[in-house]
Order: C-alpha cells, then sequence, then structure tokens
C-alpha cells in the first residue's frame, strides 16, 4: 500500500502537540478506525508544521481523515522511495 507524508501547517504546532498531543493523537485514531485502511505511522513536529506519516490505500482517504477530524492539510505527497546512511554502503 502506499505510503505518504503529509504537511500540515498550523501556527504554534510545537506548542499545542506539547500542550494536546495526547488527545489529539487520541481523536486521530478514532477517525481512522471510522474510515479504515488508514495507517499512522508517526509525525514530526516543528515550531509551526507537523509533518504526518501514513499508508493508504489513496490520497482521498487521507483527506477524508483529514474532514472528518478537523485536520488541516496543506500538502499531499505520495513516497516513491526511502533512503538512509546504509543505502549508500560503508
Amino acid at each position: 500500500m502506499p505510503k505518504y507524508v503529509i504537511e500540515r501547517e498550523i501556527p504554534g504546532a510545537a506548542d499545542l502537540v506539547a500542550k494536546e498531543g495526547k488527545e489529539l493523537a487520541a481523536k486521530s485514531n478514532k477517525v481512522i478506525k471510522e474510515v479504515g485502511e488508514v495507517q499512522w505511522l508517526h509525525s514530526y513536529v516543528s515550531a509551526d508544521k507537523l509533518y504526518c506519516v501514513y499508508i493508504s490505500p489513496n490520497e482521498e482517504k487521507l483527506r477524508e481523515h483529514a474532514k472528518r477530524g478537523g485536520f488541516p492539510i496543506n500538502r499531499v505527497s505520495e513516497v516513491k522511495a526511502t533512503i538512509d546512511p546504509t543505502t549508500g554502503g560503508r
């Protein structure tokens, strides 16, 4: 199944996650159960953005999750490949 990175612009994202992260994650998990076929892997939090990594059959499912949960989506990008330090060998 395809993997996606979602960029969410949220002013004060780091502070919001520090204060309400547990509740936001619980809300996301609840909506994922309702939508089905979507798996949230993890999110990276910067000062004013979230970069969320999901597995989903398509972008539409991710947008449905966002709409039902009230989560903004500024950009959805399908991951085409992954590289890391081990890709280059030693």
